[in-house]
Formats: C-alpha cells, structure tokens, sequence
C-alpha cells in the first residue's frame, strides 16, 4: 500500500493514505488495509491543502469506499491525502445552541452563528427505537388543520408521512403545520425540528422567512440542504437532523415534531451512491436495501418507557407520477403508521390544502382522541364523514353518467354534501388555524346537510347535543 502510515499501534487519527486507487462520481476508493469502520469520520485533503469530510461507506480486506460529503470534483489520484480518523460523523448537541437556528445538511451553521460547542457530540447514525422499550403513542398533536385533525388525526410519536405530487403545495402545508403545531393536553415544552433535502434557495429562504415572520423560529432548528450541495450530503441531514431531534425529546424531555422533506430527493441520492458502487439495481433502479435504510430512518421516532419526551415524525415524499405504487410511497407505508396523500385533482378545484381524505389514514387515530384528549364525538363524526363523502364521491360518477337531475332527494343531498365538504371543511387558508373544536363543529354543520336516518355512525344523543339542525328546531319551537 503506497504512502499508508505502517505503525497500527499509533493514535487512528494519524492513520493517511497518500494515493487513491479510484475516483468514481463522489466516492474515492483506497487501496489497502486501511483498518477503518463502517461510518468512520474522514478527511480528505486536496493537493491545494482544502479538507473535506467523508465517510466510510463500505469496508474489505483490502480496500475502502468513501463518500466525500463536498463532491470529488479537483481530487487527483496522485495528490490527494485521506485520513481516517477512527471515530464516526458526530455533532454537538445542545438545546440553547440547536433551536432558533439554522443550519446546512452537515449540521454547519448557515446563519452566520457559531457552532454548537457546548454539549455532547453525538453519532448521527444513531439506533433505531427498541421496540421492546416503545411506549405507545396515545396523545393528540394538533396541526389546526381540519383534514388533518379531524379524519387523520396525529398521535404524539407517530410517523405520518404526507404523500405529494411534483407541483402540488406540499411546502406550504409544511410550512403552517410547523407554525401551527402543538398539544393541547399537555403543558410540557413542545419544538419542530425542520430537515430539507433537496431544496432550492429560493425554496429555503421561504421556509426560513416565513419560520421568523410567524414568531415561532426561535422554538424551530431548521437543516437545510439546498439542491447544489453535494448528493452525499443528503444522505446525512436526516440523520442529523434526528440526532438533534433524540437530544431534545429523551434527554431534555421535551416534545418534538420533526418534519423531513423531501424524502423522494433523499432517495434519489441513495440511488445515485449505490449505482457509484457498481450495486445492482432493484425496483425502478434503487438499491435491494432502501426498505431497510428507510426503516433507519423512520425507526428512530417513538416514544420510550419511562422518558417524559417524544419523538413525532412526519416525512413529506412527492410519489414519481403520482404514482402511490412506487418503491418509495410503497415502502414508506409499510414501515410507517399511515399516510396523508395529496390529490391533484382537489389541487385543480382550488382546494387547500388538497387532502384527499379516502386513501388517506392515520393507524394510530383512535388512540388519541375521545373523551378526555378532543371531544366524546371524535372518532364517531369522523367515521360519518368517510362514509358519507365515500358515498357522495360515486353519486357524482352516477351523475356524469345520468345526470344531476336525474338523482333521487336523497343523492342530490348528498351530492350538496361532497361540494360543501370540499369547499368549506377541506378548504382553508394558509393562514387559518382551526382548533379541533371548531373542526368538530364544522363537521356537524356540514353533516346536517344530510337527513337524520342517513347519520348511521353517530349516536342519536350525539346529534341532540351538537347537530346545528336539532338546536335550530328546538330554538324555533321554544319561540312558537
């Protein structure tokens, strides 16, 4: 090995290699037995002295694989050194040094700020939940989003991914979720870790302006990594971004809401590193590990036994033609606990945030509401309005068939029903914040459109004490 440092029993951090064996898009490969470790923190100097990091990304005998976080490009087979530093990517974290600031994939300050160096530094890569020591999720988070709180309700330490489409305003729901979220049941410190990949910077600069005109970025850290930053470095902000995240909730005992976006990007990456290796491909060209690497990712949210604090998560992915089938949508469902999915069509209607409530579920629903958590009502107004717009949504196939005036009484309701719906329950301003209260309430104003013995999943003291129609018609007799 040409240049290796012999002496293994010296520090790891003095452990250089002078001559790469190959460049191959952002990974280096070096001959020899390096020693190093999977993860294992790198340095790589170019012939003009500039450090960039790295990280071991496989291990052999003979060789190492690093991807270089800042690209290959200017590295020379010849002139370029590369240190292991025996140890893994870390970063320091600590609550007064985190939140309110913002920062780029790596965890490296963006907004002109110091970097965290009071704290613990931390393996980025992290461990999935136990599952033996999860406890389970059971509080409500509330976004002030009526299709959200009301039929797809979220569960302090769920994962929920949002399921998009290229175009369609998945940044903005980001957006106000994250300036509108917090619990209602409990007074206990609550904060929203804000992860980008992929983004552009006149996207970023959204995100970062509409955080501090809203007040809420000093409770917020933002990682931010733009669409010209090295591809590698969008497999680490995730990760980074949990790390803090892990911090603040198990540590500190607080309540986090982190949101990732967006993870289609993410993947793409994890595509280009695997075809830089030479891996074969699986489905639509990603490697055969994306189910298991996702699972890195999404795993490490949850709640523990016995710690105060939470981890919630919500990944945002736009699905490759709208296509709720592909590999990353699929594999997203399977390890997480539903899914929230943008329509286009609503998206067409003018409709925000366009929320098609039918393919969209929340497994965890019914373990964060009802007596006690939002209203006695919940889970029942709920389940009416699947029903009923599930039903309304065919009489509006039946009537492009037949005709609007060809529907019986009862259809013509509930074809009232799926526009008044959409329009005034689905539909909101980006700027609106309904409490779930005013949700419930709305949806009650909107069932009423119906006839009585058409509300089957409700119960009929339900309807006396919050149907609008039964207080009208009592309010009318009391004045005969």
């Amino acid at each position: 090995m040409h240049g290796a440092n012999k002496d293994m029993t010296r520090d790891r951090s003095s452990l250089e290699f002078t001559e790469l064996g190959q460049i191959s898009g952002p990974l280096i490969v070096v001959q020899g037995d390096t020693g190093a470790g999977y993860g294992e923190l790198v340095e790589v100097v170019t012939g003009q002295g500039e450090i960039r990091q790295g990280r071991v990304l496989a291990v052999s005998r003979d060789a190492a694989v690093v991807e270089v976080f800042y690209g290959t490009s200017g590295l020379d087979q010849h002139n370029t050194r590369v240190r292991f530093l025996g140890k893994p990517f870390q970063i320091v974290v600590s609550k007064e040094e985190i939140l309110g600031r913002v920062f780029n994939g790596l965890g490296q300050p963006l907004d002109n700020g110091p970097a965290p160096f009071h704290g613990e530094a931390r393996n980025v890569n992290g461990l999935p939940m136990n599952p033996v020591a999860r406890d389970f999720p059971e509080d409500f988070i509330q976004t002030g989003i009526s299709a959200i709180d009301g039929m797809n309700t979220l569960v302090r330490g769920q994962k929920l991914p949002i399921f998009s489409g290229s175009g369609l305003p998945h940044n903005d729901l980001a957006i106000q979720i994250v300036k509108q979220a917090k619990l209602i049941a409990q007074a206990s410190e609550f904060s929203v870790i804000f992860a980008a990949m992929g983004v552009r910077h006149d996207e970023a600069e959204a995100f970062r302006q509409s955080f501090e005109e809203s007040g809420v970025l000093n409770n917020v850290a933002m990682f931010l990594n733009l669409a010209d930053a090295p591809t590698v470095e969008r497999l680490v902000t995730p990760r980074v971004a949990l790390t803090a995240s892990e911090h603040l909730a198990f540590d500190l005992g607080m309540h986090v809401l982190v949101i990732l976006t967006d993870m289609t990007n993410y993947c793409e990456a994890l595509r280009e590193v695997a075809t830089s290796k030479g891996e074969i491909p699986c489905r639509k060209g990603y490697p055969g590990y994306l189910y298991s690497d996702l699972a890195s990712i999404y795993e490490r949210a949850g709640r523990i036994r016995g710690r105060n604090g939470s981890l919630t998560l919500i990944p945002i992915l736009t699905m490759p033609n709208d296509d709720i089938t592909h590999p990353i949508p699929d594999l997203t469902g399977y390890i997480t606990e539903g899914q929230i999915v943008l329509d286009r069509s609503l998206n067409q209607k003018d409709i925000y945030p366009p929320i098609n409530v039918l393919p969209s579920l929340s497994r965890l629903m019914h373990q964060g509401i009802g007596e006690g958590k939002t209203r006695e009502d919940h889970g029942n107004v709920s389940s009416q309005l699947y029903a009923a717009y599930a039903r309304a949504k065919e009489i509006e196939r039946l009537a492009s068939i037949i005709g609007e005036e060809d529907l019986s009484t009862t259809d013509k309701k509930y074809f009232h029903f799926a526009q008044e719906f959409e329009k005034r329950f689905l539909n909101q301003d980006k700027a609106e914040e309904r409490s779930i209260f005013d949700t419930l309430d709305l949806a009650w104003d909107i069932l009423a459109i119906l006839p009585e013995q058409e509300l089957t999943r409700v119960t009929i003291e339900q309807i006396k004490k919050y149907s609008p129609r039964v207080h009208v018609a009592h309010g009318s007799n009391e004045k005969g």
